[in-house]
């Protein structure tokens, strides 16, 4: 098993190309113009205005964005002292959780310097280069010092994360576990194993939190650290106690925390027995900790347990905190990393781990959905709430403290970017969550018992988005809600209409009777329906008014979900076809594709109607459309029938909508390229990319979309259905959290503006 980890591992690190970084460019250079704005002479005029203020560097460099992840290599986690040169992956892989977790960048420094004094001299150096300075794998006690000499002598972040990193960390697994049992920090008494940097950290930090010395024993490799003790490191000596205790097992009696940062096997169960009442034991070293979970179950079945590996419940992982605590202190422009920053990162750790697990979180972890407890103490790496949580606070207590040089003014638009990071749709779909919050309507969810839905329907409550009406059996949806513990209540946050039991149903029936009773339905099988397919309940009661609009197709095939919605709710008043339109949220920016599921082969009729409903529901996200309708033949050099559709629509387009900006028919690549459009067709009435692309069929739609979702990292949100007489929408079977989220933003939008159209006609 080692052996094919190692080849595995050798293989990652080798193969597409050597490493786990590369450099790339956050602007064009694909003209002449490009390169003189980008370097000489355009360049002068970016480090004029900096060289005249300063504070312009975080405006117009990445510095603002960028840490330094520096070591010498002297103390590599489970390696030692192997040297700066081999310590280099380490450092990649520490790049690489920075900008996976908080989309910082990172540039690796390995310094091969081991006197304090002269690798000061390197690092603080660097200080124009960077906002923040990331210490690694530095042995003790030169890490104490170089940190102390740093700090004092740069104005930026400089953090030590094999101090600090751990001491937050396992500060915010000791805070939770005391809640867990109800104890309080003043009042524990904590015995360690281990006094090296980062055991003096934790203790440090838990110290300024509210731990007491008096109540704290340190011990390391000859013993207890007590008053008097020979040859005694300085950091050691405020927690040097009167003792005539020696041993660990002399002084675990009682304890209410044990604290392991040292070797295996260190932590016998028998000590474990003397421990208080429902005893929490860190045993961190790794991999092999100072004693094992099952061992301390064994003999302390009331014990809370946290290890340093991931194949027990608890891992202590420094990736929850360093990430997050760098990412508030650089939106602040923080001058240093304080006690008050640390702190509210540690608070912000313990109360995520109360909150419910999200999906994403359940994803990662093959579909586990814990809940606050023993077994749960700690916030796992993936969840993307960290960064929402943590970056916040800290930057907050940054600013409160005193060190932020550029303050924030509005924590509720922090978020918000925060939450792009972690969305990619948050900052296209930011128009449309903003205008349903403004009001909110009645969205009824068809699979109201489905997982997905339940976990977005908390998220739209909480966001404030819609209220949730959930079609399904009450007593699942209950026992589901508490299985996934959520915080929603029904008839207070959410309604439901039980599929079994409600009085509705009957008159749902008449309803449905009344729309379907000259295509065969009876009476009888109306009744039926509407106790057995909630897409055609969540229909009809979207046409009842009962509902301001509806979702279905979480479960199921699309087109039958379609079916079903156009049986009930039909085409608007003067649309003779519906369509569906997809966004793709691309790294080049939002692109609508028409039509991805519903004509197989529109007509031109049909395309000139279908983009006409399109640009409206484009402009709903603030979106100026830009029309491109896509060929085969690039204007013109085809007279094959889907061409000549393509271009005689295009020409009745630009009649109907003059002040829109529509051009066709074309290639793919004509309309996202400006430059490859005008050596076709300069007079082209198109400027920049198209954003919505209009295919001449089904076909060849759903193909691009999906293409273009899988090679070109698209994030797609929709389908998104048009010209239905009611809005109502209906989701693809792979459909996430968030997915259902963003439509039922869209869905309330629809139903705003369905509710603005009657009132005008009234």
């Amino acid at each position: 098993m080692a052996e094919g980890l190692k080849d595995a591992a050798l293989y990652f690190h080798k193969h597409p190309r050597p490493g786990k970084l590369t450099v790339e460019a956050t602007k064009p250079l694909a003209t002449q113009r490009d390169l003189s704005l980008a370097y000489s002479p355009g360049v002068a005029y970016a480090c004029t205005a900096i060289a005249e203020d300063p504070s312009e560097v975080r405006n117009l460099t990445a510095r603002g964005n960028l840490v330094g992840v520096v070591t010498n290599g002297t103390a590599v986690l489970g390696l030692g002292n192997i040297g700066p040169l081999a310590s280099k992956p380490v450092m990649e892989g520490k790049a690489v959780l920075f900008k996976k977790f908080a989309y910082i960048d990172v540039f690796d420094l390995e310094v091969d310097e081991t006197d304090v004094d002269k690798f000061c001299d390197v690092v603080a150096a660097l200080e124009p280069t960077f906002g923040g300075i990331n210490l690694e794998d530095i042995k003790a006690p030169e890490c104490f010092e170089i940190e102390e000499k740093l700090r004092a002598r740069m104005n930026i972040p400089v953090f030590h994360d094999d101090q600090h990193g751990t001491a937050i960390i396992v500060a915010a697994a000791i805070l939770s576990g005391l809640r867990c049992v109800e104890k309080k920090l003043e009042e524990i008494k904590l015995v360690t194993s281990g006094a090296g940097a980062a055991a003096l950290a934790c203790l440090k930090l838990l110290v300024s939190m509210g731990v007491k010395y008096e109540n704290i024993t340190v011990t390391d490799i000859d013993g207890v650290v007590y008053k008097g003790r020979a040859a005694m490191n300085a950091h050691l000596e405020p927690f040097a106690q009167d003792t005539d205790a020696r041993t660990l097992g002399d002084v675990i009696d009682g304890a209410d925390v044990f604290l392991g940062l040292s070797a295996p096997g260190v932590l016998k169960r028998e000590m474990v027995e003397k421990m208080a009442k429902d005893p929490l034991v860190l045993a961190l070293a790794n991999p092999d900790p100072e004693i094992l979970p099952e061992d301390v179950r064994e003999v302390r079945p009331d014990a809370l347990i946290c290890t340093g590996r991931s194949d027990y419940p608890n891992q202590v992982n420094n990736v929850l905190c360093f990430p997050y605590i760098f990412r508030g202190a650089l939106d602040v422009g923080a001058t240093t990393i304080n006690e008050e920053m640390k702190i509210a990162a540690v608070e912000a750790i313990a109360d995520l781990a109360q909150q419910e697990v999200t999906d994403v979180v359940a994803s990662a972890y093959g579909g586990e959905a814990p809940t606050f407890g023993p077994d749960y103490l700690i916030p796992k790496p993936f969840d993307p709430r960290l960064i929402l949580e943590i970056a916040p606070r800290v930057a907050k207590a940054a600013m409160e403290s005193g060190v932020a040089t550029m303050p924030l003014d509005d924590f509720g638009w922090y978020h918000e970017k925060l939450s792009q990071f972690v969305y990619r749709s948050g900052q296209v779909m930011r128009p449309i969550v903003l205008s349903a919050k403004q009001d909110p309507k009645r969205v009824a969810f068809a699979e109201g018992e489905e997982d997905r839905i339940l976990r977005a329907a908390q998220t739209v409550v909480d966001e404030q988005i819609a209220r949730p009406i959930l079609v399904g059996r009450r007593n699942v949806i209950a026992e589901k809600i508490e299985e996934l513990h959520l915080r929603m209540r029904p008839d207070v946050d959410i309604d439901i209409v039980d599929m079994q039991a409600d009085e509705r149903l009957d008159s749902f029936a008449e309803t449905y009777h009344d729309m379907m009773a000259r295509r065969g339905v009876s009476p009888d099988r109306a009744r039926q329906i509407m106790r057995n397919r909630p897409t055609a309940i969540s229909s009809v009661m979207v046409c009842r008014g009962e509902a301001d609009a509806g979702i279905c197709g979480a479960i199921g095939r699309w087109r039958d979900h379609l079916v079903e919605v156009i049986d009930v709710i039909g085409p608007r008043q003067g649309v003779h076809r519906c369509a569906a339109l997809s966004l793709l949220i691309m790294p080049q920016g939002p692109v609508f594709i028409l039509d991805t599921h519903v004509n197989p082969k529109p007509s031109a009729s049909d395309l000139i109607e279908m983009v006409g409903l399109a640009l409206t529901e484009v402009r709903s996200f603030g979106i100026e459309p830009k029309v491109a309708l896509l060929s085969h033949s690039n204007f013109g050099s085809s007279s094959l029938e889907s061409a000549v559709r393509m271009r005689e629509s295009v020409a009745a387009l630009k009649k109907h909508y003059p002040d829109v900006e529509i051009e066709g028919e074309m290639h793919a690549d004509a309309a996202l390229s400006e430059s490859i459009r005008e050596r076709a067709f300069p007079k082209a009435g198109l400027t920049g990319a198209a954003n919505l692309l209009v295919m001449p069929s089904i076909d060849a739609a759903n193909i691009s979309f999906n293409l273009l979702k899988t090679l070109g990292r698209g994030l797609s949100v929709g389908p998104m259905l048009l010209g239905t007489a009611y809005p109502m929408h209906i989701l693809p079977s792979s459909v996430t959290v968030r997915g259902i989220v963003n439509m039922a933003a869209v869905a309330v939008v629809d139903a705003q503006a369905h509710h603005q159209a009657r009132s005008k006609k009234e």
